[in-house]
């Protein structure tokens, strides 16, 4: 085995990582951004007339 550190095989992760939570948590992290912008944008056109 070679000492380059690009080597996949090397690098071992660090800690478990489970995917499917990982990519439902930033789903609903964008989703609950960009629905907290609607609201704010709703309330300034309400506000606004």
């Amino acid at each position: 085995m070679s000492n380059d550190p690009k080597h996949p095989e090397l690098h071992v992760y660090e800690e478990e990582r489970n995917d499917l939570i990982d990519v439902a948590l930033g789903f609903g992290v964008f989703f609950g951004v960009l629905f907290l912008i609607a609201i704010v944008a709703t309330v300034i056109t309400l506000v606004a007339k």
